[in-house]
């Protein structure tokens, strides 16, 4: 199970539209590199009108406040309408700029709902590494925790602060560098990536 977040000027079409997720992850599971698995894409951001629309920044607060759906209401609603397996090992957490700042920030901190974290250029949103990391034992612990940017990408420092974090701290993670800005290109090759990872075999 794949929780997959959008950025703050998309909505939960985002990955499919533009990011063609569904068509990375069949080609991937075609060719026996992933497990099949349920991709769950809601839209990250917490209030009545939820559209990206207007001045999109204006939102902002809206996404910092969406683990309250994700852990009270999406989590719960999948696991009851789905054939899930309810637990940490089986659930992924990832997501791209706010969504990657959202993925950090209610991964690292709800340690017991998610195996496998993902941020993707995450944007500033994200919480100081301190803050993040509550339980740097805990946190030792999780299967995957990837942390990537492109390398022409105005945000390059807010990863590249996470993962000197995590080095500082021996906490394993891959720190992967793609090449280009802020854009789909870096983010779909994320996807391609992180997925292989997810769900394998101990």
């Amino acid at each position: 199970m794949l929780y997959l977040l959008q950025g703050i000027g998309g909505t939960e079409r985002e990955w499919l539209d533009v990011g063609a997720a569904n068509v990375v992850l069949d080609n991937l599971i075609a060719a026996k590199k992933v497990q099949p698995m349920i991709v769950v894409m809601p839209n990250g951001r917490a209030r009545v009108n939820d559209r990206a629309e207007g001045n999109v920044f204006e939102s902002a607060p809206a996404f910092g406040v969406f683990d309250q759906d994700l852990t009270g209401s999406v989590i719960p609603f999948v696991n009851s309408h789905y054939s899930t397996k309810a637990n940490q090992d089986s659930r992924a957490l990832a997501g791209l700029s706010m969504g990657g700042g959202q993925s950090l920030n209610f991964g690292l901190t709800n340690l017991d709902l998610f195996g496998y974290i993902g941020g993707f250029s995450s944007a500033p949103n994200t919480l100081p590494p301190d803050k993040l990391v509550t339980d740097v034992e805990k946190t030792k612990k999780l299967r995957v925790l990837w942390v990537s940017c492109g390398d022409k990408d105005g945000l390059f420092g807010i990863s590249q602060g996470v993962h000197q974090y995590l080095k500082d701290k021996n906490i394993p993670h891959v720190w992967h560098v793609d090449t280009g800005p802020h854009d789909f290109n870096v983010w779909k090759n994320d996807l391609y990536w992180f997925s292989q990872q997810l769900f394998q075999p101990r």
